[in-house]
Formats: structure tokens, C-alpha cells, sequence
């Protein structure tokens, strides 16, 4: 059962607390690679992050210790800045452009909808989608004395970007390894997420060092305060049902099972495109014939009537045969459906924006129902 609705007297202290908070004059500043601010060394990465390749300093670094009293700090500070977070999720894939940004976005907004406090973390440094799927383009971080204060989506519902700190929404983000650590390990330190019921975390693709500093991080606080989940209680991995997609997601299962990140589903995405008929076109020959074939089902078969097709189809078993292979849950099917496309464009919830539209009526229950089962698997009292 979902939890209550959030009184009016705790939404009212939210809206009282962010007035509160002074506009920074220009974003806060990740540590700059000149700096060293962006460097691992001192911590348990030194010398073995990708962006120490071409460093001189990368082979003593790796064959000496880190410093103690750095990692000890990190630990505490990441402890201290998470301890009211009840739930830690990755949201992930191998494969780029299977939407994960869109599942994360979706699975943000109906929690939140829900009446639980979420908050979202993204770390796709160099193409942070987030903010417009959240509807938070030009929005600017704020700080306060406990630190940098998350851009609200509404007063349950909170993000953090890169995209935020950029002095122009086009502008190429080109960092070495290393100053991505140093901006992830800041938005787990230096951000003022408050009490959550979940984080989720949107990453980019691959198994590289945003995922690597990420669970690193994240276990480093939980050693701390001798939390007992390694500091991140599941991930949610999303694939398209093709063999292309899941060829890549396999690696990322098999690097979910090597770090000792509990897997908690697979989510297929755009597993199904399905459309009413007014808004298809028609076309023999190279001739329009829309209004005719309109009229031909309208009068043969009614008025709701949907195009359906499997544009991305699936290979062999499909991804329920992958999950049977991994030992993991196959959460559900999302399809591929113009109007959550839209939703993510102009930065709404899905369940609650299409609830009652024919057409998008099985994307919504599957939804629904992925979030019944994480709820389920990861209650916050």
C-alpha cells in the first residue's frame, strides 16, 4: 500500500526552506583537473581509474597506499550526507539510448505521485537528459549551510545534474576520469538531499568509472555507519528486447554479479509500438489514402482502433529468456508509445498524464506494476 498523502504543514516547510536559500551567482564549480580536485589519489582508486592513464604519476600511485585519513573523511562525509536515504537504486544498462533516463525519470515521477520523497542522481556527466525530462531545463542549483540544495521538481520530488552547472545547455562536457570521480563523490558529500525514501541514480552506459566511483562511494559511507546492504539495495537494468541491446546488458549483469550489486529486474523498454490510427498516415504508391483507410476501419471496426508492431524484435528467447539465464526478474514490458516520448519532453509523469488513454493503457499498467514490485521488494516502513 502506498503511504499516505504528505500533510500540508511538511509541504509548506519545503516551500518555506527552499525561499529560504540563496541563488548562487554562478553554479557551483566541479574540481577542475588543473586543480587536482578532480584527481582519485588518496582514496582506494589511485593509480586505477581510467583517467589515470597518461598521468606520470599513475604507476606510484598504484603501487602505494592510499592515504587513511582521506578515505576515513570521504566515508564519514558520505555517511553523514545519505544517512536519511532509505533506499539507494541504479538504474543501468550496458547499451546507450535503451532509456534509461526515461524508466528513471518515470519510476522518479510515480513514486513521487505516490507520496513517497525521492530524490534523483545523475550521473551521465557527459549527456545529462535528466533536466528536460524532468522539466527543469535552465533551473540553477542554490545553496544553503548544509550545502548544494537539489533542484525541486515538486515538493516531493528533487534532482541533482551536471546540466545545472553548465554555463550554456549545449556546451560539450570533456573530462577525464578522474574529475567525473571528484563530481560524483561531490553529490554524495556536498549535496543536501534531506530525507528520501529513495535515491535513484541514472547512469550512462557502459561499466566504466561513473559506475565504478558510484558503487565505491556509496558502499565507503555504508561501511561507515555499518550499514549492511553495502550502501546501495538494488539495480534496476533496462534493455531493448534486440540481440544488439542485450549482448551489452549481459556485460552489465555480469558487472552488477562482480561488484555484489543486487539485481533487482530487468525492465524491457520500447518492447511494443502501439498507436491509434489518427495520428498514422497512409500512404500507395506514394499517395496519401489516410482519410480513406480512416474511414474503411472506422466503418468496418469503430473508432478505437490501434496499430501495433514490434519494431525492435526480439532475438531467440527475447529478454525473458536472459533474465532465466542470470537468475534474475523479468520486472515488465514498457512499449514503445508516442505519448510517453511525450511526457519525457515536456517533462511529465507518465502514469498519471496517460491514465485513461487507450493507446497507452498497457505502458501504464506495466509501469505501475514495476513499481508494485520494487516497492515490494525494497518497503520503506
Amino acid at each position: 500500500m502506498p503511504p499516505p498523502p504528505i500533510p500540508s504543514a511538511a509541504i509548506e516547510a519545503a516551500k518555506k526552506k527552499r525561499a529560504s536559500l540563496t541563488p548562487v551567482t554562478a553554479p557551483p564549480q566541479p574540481p577542475t583537473e588543473e586543480e587536482g580536485g578532480g584527481c582519485v589519489h588518496g582514496t582506494e582508486m589511485q593509480g586505477k581509474a581510467e583517467g589515470c592513464e597518461g598521468c606520470p604519476s599513475k604507476n606510484q600511485c598504484a603501487s602505494s597506499a592510499p592515504n587513511p585519513q582521506l578515505i576515513q573523511k570521504t566515508r564519514l562525509d558520505i555517511s553523514t550526507s545519505t544517512s536519511s536515504i532509505t533506499r539507494k537504486l541504479l538504474i543501468l544498462s550496458g547499451k546507450g539510448g535503451v532509456g534509461k533516463s526515461t524508466i528513471c525519470s518515470q519510476l522518479a515521477f510515480t513514486l513521487s505521485s505516490r507520496g513517497y520523497s525521492v530524490g534523483v542522481m545523475d550521473v551521465d556527466i557527459c549527456g545529462p537528459s535528466a533536466p528536460r525530462m524532468f522539466g527543469c531545463v535552465g533551473r540553477t542549483i542554490h545553496h544553503s549551510s548544509s550545502g548544494w540544495s537539489p533542484v525541486y521538481v515538486n515538493e516531493n520530488l528533487s534532482l541533482i545534474s551536471t546540466a545545472f552547472m553548465l554555463g550554456e545547455a549545449d556546451a560539450a562536457v570533456v573530462w577525464r576520469g578522474p574529475r567525473k570521480n571528484g563530481l560524483i563523490k561531490q553529490f554524495l558529500t556536498e549535496v543536501d538531499w534531506g530525507e528520501l525514501d529513495f535515491l535513484l541514480v541514472d547512469t550512462p552506459p557502459g561499466t566504466s568509472d561513473e559506475h565504478i566511483s558510484t558503487v565505491q562511494y556509496l558502499r565507503s559511507g555504508a561501511i561507515e555507519d555499518g550499514g549492511s546492504n553495502g550502501g546501495i539495495d538494488g539495480a534496476v537494468v533496462v534493455t531493448t528486447p534486440e540481440e544488439v541491446s542485450m549482448s551489452d546488458v549481459r556485460k552489465e549483469l555480469n558487472f552488477c554479479k562482480k561488484v555484489k550489486v543486487p539485481v533487482l529486474g530487468v525492465v524491457e523498454n520500447m518492447a511494443t509500438f502501439k498507436t491509434s490510427t489518427e495520428k498514422c498516415k497512409f500512404t500507395k504508391e506514394g499517395k496519401d489514402i489516410t482519410e480513406d483507410v480512416r474511414k474503411l476501419l472506422s466503418e468496418k471496426f469503430g473508432e478505437d482502433v490501434l496499430l501495433e508492431s514490434d519494431i525492435f524484435a526480439p532475438s531467440g528467447e527475447g529478454v525473458q529468456g536472459m533474465c532465466d539465464q542470470f537468475k534474475v526478474d523479468h520486472l515488465g514490458k514498457v512499449n514503445l508509445d508516442p505519448n510517453l516520448l511525450k511526457c519525457c519532453e515536456e517533462g511529465k509523469g507518465y502514469t498519471e498524464s496517460c491514465k485513461g488513454k487507450k493507446e497507452s493503457e498497457e505502458g501504464v499498467n506495466a509501469l505501475n506494476k514495476i513499481v508494485d514490485e520494487l516497492v515490494r521488494k525494497l518497503p520503506v516502513g
